[in-house]
């Protein structure tokens, strides 16, 4: 008996996300007084017994190059398998494009119950009751998982990453492959300094920038703050921004320390991919914008004359710093 934490990996190199859910789940094995394991699948090039400052005991690796890209029925037969072999009863994923396309499949592989879009440690005081958010965020349910097996997702930035010290001891884990069905033909990287589902802070832009040319007010912000830069989707269907940056209920759900949104009015939609967020701040010239009653904090004004001074204040602090 043991919780299992899949760590997520992109380019042989452990994604952000994962760090944060081996912390969850080495906390969910200490509730039930039980081990706490990783799963890597693919080469790696990060040092992986490091991983146990984060509550690991053991990582088992498939360290197999077919499994560098995400097939994901591939993953999940391989993913059941491990599940089975090292006799885990709790597995733990991130809410995550790999979670989401993975986690459904094993679970119904293992006729497990599961919880995606998980917010918070399970209650095992009584049975084991996971918290999720539900409606787009607007509400909380807390949902009881009764099978043998269980399967978490943990939504992203909902839980507190933190390192202590140790190692986990690495071994290898024999897991019989099928051939892949998904042939990857090329990767079109998209460019930026940070990318957008990673970002600690993101700053996006609406309708209020007018056009693309003015998009340079948004860009000298997200550079001073290092920021991903993100748009609205009245932006991203009129080809103002490329559409990978449109965040919203039908574009990319974010969850970032700090979202700052320009010249966005906040329509429902958009607050459905944005409202994880921990500080939302919002400046637009109209006081009577819906996105005003879900910030944390806003400035009423124009985003030409706001967005260049906060910009200069914050590279003059840099610069004193």
């Amino acid at each position: 008996m043991s919780v299992l934490i899949f760590v997520d990996q992109t380019e042989n190199h452990i994604k952000k996300a994962s760090y944060e859910v081996l912390t969850y789940g080495a906390q969910v094995a200490k509730q039930m007084g039980t081990t706490a394991e990783a799963l890597v699948l693919g080469t790696v090039n990060d040092d992986l017994a490091s991983l146990g400052k984060y509550g690991i005991t053991k990582v088992h690796q498939v360290a197999n190059e077919s499994l560098n890209h995400v097939d994901s029925q591939l993953y999940a037969k391989v993913i059941a398998e491990a599940v089975t072999a090292s006799g885990a009863n709790v597995l733990i994923f991130s809410h995550n494009q790999t979670g989401k396309a993975v986690a459904a499949r094993v679970a119904a592989r293992l006729k497990a119950g599961i919880v995606t879009g998980a917010c918070a440690l399970p209650d095992t005081s009584n049975g084991f009751v996971v918290r999720k958010t539900v409606f787009s965020g607007k509400a909380y349910a807390n949902v009881s998982i009764n099978s043998p097996v269980k399967i978490i997702s943990l939504n992203p930035n909902s839980y507190q990453t933190v390192a202590g010290q140790g190692t986990a001891e690495v071994s290898a884990l024999n897991v019989p492959l099928d051939a892949s069905k998904v042939k990857v033909t090329a990767v079109n990287k998209v460019s930026g300094e940070v990318p957008l589902t990673e970002a600690d802070v993101v700053v996006s832009g609406g309708r209020g920038l007018k056009g693309p040319e003015n998009w340079g007010v948004l860009l000298d912000l997200a550079k001073e703050l290092h920021a991903a830069t993100a748009c609205s989707r009245p932006v991203g269907d009129a080809h103002w921004r490329p559409h990978h940056e449109h965040v919203g209920q039908t574009g990319v759900q974010v969850a970032p320390n700090l979202y700052i949104a320009l010249g966005i009015s906040g329509a429902i939609q958009h607050l459905a991919g944005v409202n994880r967020s921990k500080v939302i701040v919002v400046i637009n010239k109209d006081p009577e914008a819906p996105f005003f009653k879900a910030a944390d904090y806003g400035i009423v004004g124009d985003l030409f004359e706001v967005v260049p001074k906060l910009t200069e204040e914050i590279r003059k602090m840099k610069a004193s710093a």
